[in-house]
């Protein structure tokens, strides 16, 4: 069962998407996610990419988020993650893009953004269209950073050509977490 780990809504539990398209962040991957950046959240503008239920999202908003961008294609992903912003209590810091990430990308309009998350399908190559996308929106800076959810095997060496530098990177069992940011001009 996935839950908020801390914050205003701690330990409400949360609906996932039935099936095999989303893999939702285990409990212990999220909580040592948010270890890392438990500093930078409270009244950060966040967007979630391939969202799935929501739940990176919504445990920003928990922990002091200003405001989350929520992004999936999936009909069932979107009925999810409207549930659970609702049942969290987050429906006015909350907006939600029932689309492909790169269409809702451009929709998004921010003077920025502190940080965006994205959990793709693995090995199919969407974080680099994604990447290479962002790095061109209004509301990306210099400070704003990513933090891609891959299989441990995802190879990031394109980072370098789209701009980006990797600023750490998070190994687990099976998969990791890579934190990227614009490199400086």
């Amino acid at each position: 069962m996935l839950r908020v780990i801390s914050g205003s809504a701690r330990n409400l539990k949360l609906v996932t998407p039935e099936g095999l398209e989303t893999r939702p962040t285990t409990d212990r991957i999220k909580e040592t996610l948010f270890n890392i950046l438990q500093f930078d959240i409270a009244g950060a503008t966040v967007i979630d990419f391939f969202a799935g239920s929501g739940s990176i999202g919504i445990e920003c908003l928990s922990r002091g988020a200003k405001k989350a961008y929520f992004v999936d294609n999936s009909r069932e992903a979107h009925k999810c993650i409207t549930e659970n912003v609702k049942h969290t209590h987050f429906e006015d810091k909350s907006v939600i893009f029932n689309q492909d990430a790169i269409r809702a990308s451009m929709q998004i309009h921010e003077a920025k953004v502190d940080m965006i998350f994205m959990d793709p399908p693995y090995e199919k190559g969407l974080e680099a269209d994604l990447l290479s996308v962002l790095k061109n929106q209004d509301y990306v800076t210099e400070d704003t950073l990513f933090i891609v959810e891959a299989d441990i095997k995802t190879d990031f060496s394109f980072a370098d050509g789209l701009g980006y530098e990797i600023v750490r990177e998070k190994l687990y069992k099976t998969n990791k977490h890579v934190f990227l940011k614009l490199k400086e001009a």
